[in-house]
């Protein structure tokens, strides 16, 4: 997501996303109707020291990693509810992802690479262009069981950066096979793409074109391509989960919740002006846990996550 500006940030939330559910009731209206939340629960709010968070990544263990991308920090919030920094200089990360192997794999935007951080945190580069070209800024991720790698690359203007536009045309979808040195486009038909997850079965993968207002849900071919493109939503996203119900969480101005036909289950507020992503955590997998602008949250759930 693009971080720069605020009152930017928050006008363009406005603009993009409708929340019919977010007016009524108070700050945390209607999140105890919510079928997927905990009884009775609300977002807890762990800290708010950060600028910008992003990119939670849940490890085997139940343990999150997050990114505060314009301070270029890695934090861990662990299963015992500790939270301390894990890396600094992390190549301006923004999502993140962890492979079976433990490492953690994250879309560097200060270069437009993907990084492999390993258990050890040592860097290998898996991608540093396409056909020679600097990407616009990879922002998002999935991994498939085949450790096939999607992810979004739209473009965000950096302050960091020295180039004013991009060296690609288009704002697209790439799937980047394991141990290949080059992705292939697996939707350039897009206006800005952002969040991105697919389904545990690896049969299908949901993409939010934020700019546009909306989400598609495609077939996942057996080499990866892409077919079958329908609307799931109108509405975009900028970070997204799925729960072991096949119900698909989308975050902007708070957390919307859809059932696999594509009906709003409910809005969960959170009392933050954004949210930039979320995912499952815990030793149970039923913690969501909220990446929103300054802060970071907690929410118990009824539900699991599958990520």
């Amino acid at each position: 997501m693009n971080f720069t500006g605020k009152a930017g940030l928050l006008s363009a939330g406005l603009l993009l996303f409708a929340f019919p559910g977010l007016s009524s009731g108070g700050p945390f209206g209607g999140a105890d109707s919510v079928k997927v939340t905990a009884p009775g629960a609300v977002p807890k709010q762990i800290s708010s020291q950060f600028k910008f968070t992003e990119g939670p990544a849940v490890n085997k263990k139940g343990d999150i990693y997050f990114t505060d991308q314009p301070n270029d920090k890695i934090w861990k919030y662990d299963t015992g509810g500790n939270l301390t920094l894990y890396r600094d200089k992390t190549g301006r990360s923004n999502g993140l992802y962890f492979d079976r192997k433990g490492n953690l794999i994250a879309c560097a935007d200060e270069k437009d690479e993907l990084w492999s951080i390993s258990p050890k945190g040592k860097v290998t580069v898996l991608l540093a262009d396409f056909e020679g070209k600097r990407l616009n800024g990879p922002n998002d991720l999935w991994i498939d069981a085949k450790g096939g790698i999607y992810f979004t690359d739209p473009y965000y203007q950096r302050d960091y950066w020295e180039r004013k536009k991009p060296d690609l045309e288009g704002q697209k979808v790439y799937y980047l096979p394991k141990g290949k040195k080059q992705p292939v486009v697996v939707d350039g038909d897009l206006m800005q793409p952002n969040g991105i997850v697919g389904t545990p079965d690896g049969k299908s993968l949901y993409v939010a074109d934020i700019r546009a207002s909306k989400t598609y849900k495609y077939q996942i071919n057996d080499d990866g391509t892409l077919t079958n493109r329908q609307l799931f939503v109108s509405q975009g996203s900028d970070g997204m989960t799925i729960d072991n119900q096949g119900n698909v969480y989308l975050s902007g101005r708070g957390v919307t919740v859809y059932n696999p036909a594509g009906e709003k289950l409910q809005v969960i507020p959170v009392p933050s002006r954004w949210v930039g992503n979320l995912c499952f955590g815990g030793k149970d997998r039923r913690t969501l846990f909220i990446t929103a602008s300054e802060s970071v949250y907690t929410l118990a759930m009824q539900v699991k996550g599958v990520e």
